[in-house]
């Protein structure tokens, strides 16, 4: 039988006894029943039994959530779930997943059994998440200027230098309000009571805020006394606050009067682009594609009815290869020509800003705690998920050896794509995967499977245990940093399954964060 490697709690001394800790029972933290203990063979739900549960065995903060589960008839709840789908098909909620034959367009799966957070957790995540994004503004101003980390030694500069995120272009250049990270998307992994980890970071173009958003107005139609009893914190001020925000870092040659925002889109083939008329439309601004745009005199300006309008913040949820082709991809159809040109001479905001993918790289993502006590002077508040880089010789011996044991993912990978799930995986899947790090082990990382907890979800056979993430939204503007109290909750619907990805069969939550 093969051994299932688990996280730790916070009293585990170094990262290399949590990889090194095994056991043949696993441990899961259901959210709403606490603790249930169970062997490696045993299906899901009878790790975290719901039926078996006594009333007083439910946590407080699902107390009434319970309740309601017990009281609701199935076919009431499946009916909802219908009406649900019907919801996000009228409104077009939909995603794309690439690759596929046939429409690629999809109804995002959505959950009705929300996720509590109670005000007392929510409280320790933002002081956390807070934290990690003012050290990751920090590396990547520290970055493109002076290069202080690299010189102490603190990360490899090789590994910055040499890294396809890290884009020289930038080096030197003054952004508005030395913020690059205006949104962050952080995604955290639950494995105890109290303990909570940072499974990566997302500050390029992170994506999901708007299925946050159309959750909660979906539960709010579908179950408005249910939302009310539990005093659950707003959410749906975030498209203001999102505009607050990039309106704090006008470029300093911005045009006379209110700062103009728009939103650039890669158009309507984008797997995101749901989210982008959906933003553009609840901040009030213009959803423009590269060829609405143009470059004068190192000022932007946005082709209207009425003639040339300067453009001031340009909320950009394009890569960076295709912003501008006289600087980057020659061959780019999306970006703007002379758009660098007009950032480096302070005439416009874009956010993200340029080169901040070099810290969505995942052997970056092992060096945060490090930024946090470098940059802040500060202890981690968030634990990272001990990592081991294929990079390295003895690490990649390891991963090789402990294939069936480990979460095996590209450096620059995402969305699900292109990882292995060792414990999920057959001996054929591992012995080629085993293949493509040998051929290039730079490219990957290996971290121990996680016993991510599991919150009740609808499933046909009726209520069940799902293993669930959560992704905060964070905003960094001239003011600090700022979170709408919810965010975009994952939940992996196939049975066993950890991989919580849209694009691989997983759905969504609506996350209630409690006033209390």
């Amino acid at each position: 039988m093969a051994r299932h490697l688990l996280v730790m709690p916070s009293n585990v001394n170094t990262a290399e006894d949590a990889l090194l800790s095994n056991t043949t029972d696993i441990r899961i933290f259901d959210e709403m029943n606490g603790w249930a203990t169970a062997g490696t063979d045993a299906p899901e739900e009878a790790r975290t039994p719901d039926e078996v549960r006594s009333p007083e065995d439910v946590r407080a903060a699902y107390a009434e959530i319970r309740a309601w589960l017990t009281q609701t008839p199935h076919d009431r709840l499946q009916l909802k779930r219908r009406e649900a789908e019907v919801l996000f098909r009228r409104i077009g909620i939909t995603f794309a997943v690439y690759g596929e034959g046939g429409d690629p367009e999809r109804i995002l799966p959505f959950d009705l059994v929300p996720r509590i957070v109670t005000g007392e957790e929510w409280s320790t995540l933002s002081r956390g998440l807070a934290q990690r994004v003012r050290a990751l503004n920090a590396f990547l101003t520290d970055i493109y200027h002076g290069q202080d980390i690299l010189k102490a030694g603190i990360v490899p500069p090789d590994l910055v230098l040499r890294n396809v995120g890290y884009l020289p272009q930038m080096q030197g250049l003054k952004v508005p309000g030395n913020v690059y990270t205006h949104i962050a998307g952080i995604d955290l992994v639950r494995t105890d009571e109290n303990d909570f980890f940072v499974l990566e970071d997302n500050v390029r173009t992170p994506s999901g805020v708007s299925y946050m958003l159309e959750n909660r107005d979906v539960m709010m139609r579908l179950f408005p006394d249910l939302l009310s009893a539990h005093q659950v914190r707003p959410v749906d001020h975030y498209p203001s606050s999102l505009r607050d925000t990039l309106c704090s870092v006008a470029p300093p040659n911005m045009s006379a009067g209110q700062p103009t925002v728009v939103l650039l889109t890669p158009g309507i083939y984008n797997s995101a682009y749901y989210e982008h008329t959906f933003l553009a439309d609840q901040m009030g601004v213009e959803l423009v594609e590269g060829p609405d745009l143009f470059v004068s005199e190192n000022k932007v300006f946005m082709r209207t009815t009425e003639g040339p309008k300067r453009v001031d913040i340009i909320y950009r949820r394009i890569d960076d290869a295709f912003l501008d082709p006289l600087v980057f991809r020659p061959d780019s159809q999306l970006g703007v020509p002379g758009l660098i040109d007009a950032y480096r001479a302070g005439n416009v905001t874009l956010a993200n800003a340029v080169g901040t993918g070099i810290a969505d790289d995942k052997m970056i993502y092992t060096f945060v705690p490090d930024m946090i006590r470098f940059y802040l002077g500060e202890e981690p508040l968030l634990n990272n998920v001990p990592t081991r880089w294929c990079g390295r010789n003895d690490d990649c011996r390891y991963v090789l050896e402990h294939l069936d044991e480990l979460v095996v993912k590209e450096v620059r990978g995402s969305g699900g794509y292109g990882m292995l799930v060792g414990p999920k995986s057959t001996r054929a899947e591992q012995a080629a995967y085993a293949e493509r790090i040998k051929a290039n082990p730079e490219d990957f990382i290996a971290q121990p499977t996680l016993a991510l907890s599991t919150c009740p979800t609808l499933v046909e056979e009726g209520v069940a245990p799902r293993h669930v993430d959560l992704r905060p939204f964070l905003l960094v503007g001239a003011n600090g940093v700022s979170l709408v109290p919810g965010g975009l909750t994952r939940v992996a619907l196939k049975k066993g399954s950890l991989v919580v990805n849209s694009s691989q069969g997983g759905g969504t939550k609506d996350t209630w964060v409690l006033a209390r």
